[in-house]
């Protein structure tokens, strides 16, 4: 460690920054003295991903750790344009105290609520003032492009649901659905390559449409059944090996009937 950092027990906010600082400065590391903002772009996705991990693993051990590894990622940002002259850490963090108080107007004003519903349409409301969109266009052109694809579209649909773009129920989302279905069937019947994949985005948009009205997160959904097929598989596999079947030259029937015997094993288990 350099000698103007001083080793202790329990580090706090500013020792990370000054961690940082280190790092990136004349003596510091080569490898983070390095690294830019489109450099080091993908660490900050990954990290979030595997907070999401721990949480959905409950595992507060291992939340805590990457937590941290969340917040290096801001620091390391913050340090990059603090040296550049553009802003620093301190203004990031005034920029959000800002923006919780000024989007919570009930509990830092005179405004009144009498739920949480009412609550996300005071921040919906506030958020489009304060980024100056005058239009419901331009809430759905804000969400952005490198959202995962399932959840910017349930993004986009949930804002022009906003503006009154909504079907009644999920009946109509899901006649919508098997509309998209049926387009498709017939784009793959006329082989037309690229209308085949105009109609599948198509009908992955319905899909979300649907789980929108179900109150269920599509992107949770396809990974929960991503798992799903990853269990069932694992089980067809064993009973491949255990019957000498031979998976890469099985005809369907046999790879169906080892698919619905996974399945039943699996739900009796």
């Amino acid at each position: 460690m350099p000698r103007e950092f001083k080793r202790k027990d329990r580090y706090n906010m500013d020792d990370l920054l000054a961690i940082m600082e280190i790092l990136r400065g004349e003596n510091g590391c080569p490898w983070d003295r390095e690294q830019d903002h489109h450099s080091i772009r993908k660490n900050f996705l990954e990290e979030t991903y595997e907070v999401l991990e721990a949480i959905d693993n409950e595992d507060p051990k291992l939340l805590r750790e990457e937590l941290g590894d969340v917040l290096l990622q801001v620091v390391f940002h913050a340090r990059m344009e603090e040296e550049e002259g553009r802003f620093n850490f301190d203004d990031v963090a005034n920029d959000i105290c800002q923006k919780l108080i000024i989007r919570h107007p009930h509990i830092f004003g005179d405004i009144k609520v009498k739920d949480s519903d009412q609550v996300l349409v005071n921040w919906d409301k506030i958020k489009q003032a304060t980024k100056g969109q005058k239009t419901a266009t331009e809430t759905l052109q804000n969400v952005p492009k490198v959202l995962p694809a399932l959840m910017r579209s349930a993004k986009v649909q949930q804002r022009a649901a906003r503006a009154g773009f909504d079907y009644d129920d999920v009946a109509g989302a899901l006649s919508e659905l098997k509309s998209e279905i049926a387009e498709l069937e017939q784009a793959i019947a006329l082989g037309e390559t690229l209308h085949c994949r105009e109609e599948m985005g198509d009908v992955f948009f319905a899909a979300v449409n649907v789980s929108r009205f179900l109150e269920v997160d599509a992107e949770e959904c396809l990974g929960e059944a991503t798992e799903k097929f990853i269990r069932r598989f694992a089980v067809v596999e064993t009973l491949a090996d255990q019957n000498g079947v031979d998976m890469k030259k099985a005809d369907l029937e046999s790879l169906d009937g080892l698919w619905k015997e996974a399945k039943a094993k699996l739900s009796n288990g």
